[in-house]
């Protein structure tokens, strides 16, 4: 896992390149803004009907992730996500997701530097909550 020193995070993940998909029910910038992004490397194990993979989340808020990965899920794709605590990796965090935009991976973009997914937590349960209010702050006060 690594840390980024003294850099807060604006949500963006490179610019937005054509080809991008953005689904016409995502949220918008100003709403996706509202809660602070701390940039982490962090290992995520996620699971869709089809599918169950590995990934890491590179930025994390009180309403979502950034999931780096050369195969995004669609967007309206419900996940499950499972990530451990790195202070404590015996206490994991489960939580239901949406994805909500990608970043195609296209080889060979020069602007295409993070491919990936955008989700946003569904039903968070106030222990649940608490445990991700307290990573980020860990994160937010580590970088």
């Amino acid at each position: 896992m690594t840390f980024v020193a003294n850099q807060r995070y604006d949500g963006r993940v490179g610019p937005k390149a054509k080809g991008s998909v953005l689904d016409s029910a995502s949220i918008s910038d100003a709403e996706r803004r509202r809660a602070p992004r701390v940039l982490i490397d962090l290992k995520v194990d996620y699971a869709s009907e089809e599918n169950y993979l590995f990934a890491y989340i590179t930025d994390i808020s009180a309403t979502g992730i950034f999931v780096r990965t050369t195969t995004p899920e669609q967007p309206g794709t419900h996940l499950n996500l499972r990530f451990r605590l790195p202070a404590d990796p015996a206490r994991q965090i489960e939580v239901e997701g949406e994805v909500i935009w990608v970043n195609p991976y296209r080889p060979g973009a020069p602007d295409n530097l993070h491919p990936g997914m955008g989700i946003r937590f569904a039903g968070l349960d106030d222990d649940t909550r608490s445990r991700l209010l307290e990573l980020i702050r860990r994160f937010a006060y580590l970088s």
